[in-house]
């Protein structure tokens, strides 16, 4: 049972429904359910529900946002029982709330992110006191339809992986706006510096994926001494660059997630 039906819940259905997930073995469960969860439901005959009244899931993977999941975990108390699974995607929200809100410690907390939409996303997990082998097989199963899986012993670094990869893509696409922008002040136009920028991200991505080497390596290869690029990796690398600027971005996701954790 997936309850919410938001982009990340959908793209976690849509990977498990082309793993082979027979459409009889999921329900969706989305008070507000918009179009494409309709949609989904429609093309591949899913039971859409407003609630889960009445239902008894072996597995249920909720996916809400943080801010309502107390109202959420209030309503889904009386269908979780002692087969019950519990797979949290909600940001921030630990382990000892979740037991809290839904009175069991199969809990398996996990942070994916937005390339799970192609399954190109890759998921930090961490286990309740609760969960046992086959529990966390289970988990990494379903969690698999979306990427790749990386199981941490301590829950505290979760917020970490909030921080670099769940919040990740967006930094990456506003390093695309920021480059784009950098290319119209040289006197591009916009839609011009726009494909360039977008394009060479999606390039070096697809590249990096095909070469095991170590950025650093994948970046000296197309940094010729004294050329164009190392004039501006000497910005980029300089002591008030990107990566103290990337530092202070991804301190301030954490801290924003333990917040969320404490409620």
């Amino acid at each position: 049972m997936l309850v919410g039906a938001g982009k990340m819940g959908l793209a976690l259905a849509q990977g498990w429904l082309d793993a082979g997930l027979a459409a009889s073995n999921l329900i969706l469960v989305d008070p507000m359910a918009g179009e494409a969860a309709r949609q989904l439901a429609a093309d591949y005959g899913l039971q859409l529900y407003a609630e889960a009244v009445g239902l008894r899931p072996n597995v249920l993977v909720l996916a809400v946002k943080p801010q309502i999941i107390d109202a959420v975990m209030a309503s889904l108390q009386p269908a979780i029982g002692p087969q019950t699974l519990v797979i949290s995607i909600a940001a921030g929200i630990n382990i000892a709330r979740l037991q809290g809100g839904l009175d069991t410690d199969r809990i398996v907390r996990t942070m994916p992110n937005t390339p799970a939409q192609i399954g190109k996303g890759i998921t930090g997990a961490v286990a309740g006191a609760g969960v046992d082998g086959n529990d966390r097989s289970a988990a990494e199963a379903l969690l698999a339809a979306a990427g790749q899986v990386v199981w941490f012993d301590a829950e505290s670094d979760l917020d970490a992986v909030t921080a670099v990869s769940g919040s990740g893509p967006a930094y990456v696409f506003n390093l695309v706006e920021a480059l784009a922008a950098a290319g119209e002040q040289q006197g591009l136009s916009p839609d011009v510096a726009m494909r360039l920028a977008r394009q060479t991200v999606i390039g070096s991505a697809a590249l990096m994926e095909a070469d095991p080497a170590p950025a650093a390596t994948l970046r000296q290869n197309v940094t010729s001494p004294n050329g164009t690029t190392a004039a501006a990796l000497a910005v980029l690398m300089g002591e008030d660059g990107l990566t103290p600027l990337m530092a202070r971005a991804v301190a301030a996701a954490r801290q924003r997630s333990e917040e969320l954790g404490r409620g």
